[in-house]
């Protein structure tokens, strides 16, 4: 009897050892995603803003003001991250675009050095999204998981949406190679 109460005990400590365990994993990856996001957050605006301080420049260079409208029209307040990201992504190359067309704009130093810090910028946004994806993979695989899936559906945690369509497929591979282990 004495053994059966120890061993009883032994296993429900070991079952809350074990839920204890993954839900501080689960815990972690999200604030390493919260922190992700805040990091893109701040790229992405730094981005948003250093496109809008290209505008001017521009069209004063090619004394043309219908120029780059289509990025006066966008309400990046009003978006995900995502739809900011596809968004500033689009008006950065419509940006690209125009510069190539036009010479001379390559010419003026106010742009040029707009530009420099939208390219380090970019660099900086793409390592954060990166970061953002990576980290969303290891939560996503916790999701999957045995036996962190059951901890997931206890505390009700959803999966995350990936910045990159190639990081989901990549996951979309892995959840198929898993389902095919366990059967």
């Amino acid at each position: 009897m004495f053994y059966a109460i120890v061993g009883s005990i032994t296993f429900v400590a070991f079952i809350l050892l074990i839920i204890v365990i993954y839900y501080n994993k689960f815990q972690f990856a999200i604030i390493k995603i919260d922190e992700a996001e805040n990091n893109a957050d701040i790229f992405l605006n730094k981005k948003y803003d250093l496109l809008k301080r290209c505008c001017p420049i521009i069209r004063k260079a090619l004394k043309k003001k219908n120029i780059l409208e289509e990025f006066d029209k966008l309400e990046i307040a009003e978006m995900n991250h995502f739809e900011q990201n596809d968004a500033l992504d689009k008006a950065y190359i419509d940006l690209f675009q125009v510069i190539d067309e036009n010479e001379k704009l390559t010419k003026s130093k106010p742009l040029t050095e707009v530009l420099k810090e939208i390219n380090n910028n970019e660099e900086d946004l793409i390592a954060s999204i990166k970061f953002y994806n990576d980290t969303v993979v290891d939560y996503n695989k916790l999701i999957m998981s045995f036996p962190s899936n059951i901890i997931r559906l206890i505390f009700r945690y959803k999966q995350k949406e990936f910045y990159l369509h190639e990081k989901h497929e990549i996951f979309e591979i892995l959840k198929d190679e898993n389902k095919e282990n366990t059967e």
